[in-house]
């Protein structure tokens, strides 16, 4: 059954950067903002991460994790989050289970041909692990500025 809002996210473990492995329950008493995103090192996924980056400290203030998901290996988001000195874990669902779960697989055109891969979208997780926001198609301007906003106005 797919996340909804509302509903508590189920449980998952994936690997991550900083050698470990990120559990969902590990996080509970915190918000997690769980953003998906294509792929490591392009632009728009660059810049997607730098402003997260830039406001973490303002989300590690409203008590809120943030944790970046893409299909790509642990190795590949290691070089990212160094290169960019992205203070948040990036979390490798290379079997694309929780893309799964959370419906951000989509069919795409890229230069004229159908791939298949994941949708820019972020999901806002209560800290008693319940979906309370979703943003789909996102895009990246304005975004993460959105989501601090809807932060502050869960934890009022």
């Amino acid at each position: 059954m797919p996340a909804k809002i509302g509903r508590v996210v189920r449980d998952f473990k994936l690997p991550a950067t900083g050698e470990q492995d990120i559990r969902l329950k590990d996080l509970r008493g915190q918000n997690v903002v769980l953003y998906f995103y294509p792929r490591d090192n392009t632009p728009g996924c660059t810049t997607e991460g730098e402003n997260f980056r830039d406001a973490y400290r303002k989300f590690r203030r409203q008590k809120t994790e943030i944790l970046g998901v893409s299909r790509d290996s642990v190795k590949s988001h290691e070089k990212f989050r160094s290169k960019f000195d992205f203070p948040f874990q990036l979390l490798a669902d290379e079997d694309e289970d929780l893309c799964e779960y959370f419906e951000v697989m989509k069919d795409k055109n890229m230069y004229g041909k159908k791939v298949r891969g994941i949708e820019r979208s972020t999901f806002l997780i209560d800290a008693d692990g319940k979906l309370r926001q979703e943003w789909r198609k996102v895009k990246v301007p304005g975004h993460v500025d959105d989501v601090l906003d809807a932060v502050k106005n869960l934890n009022k």
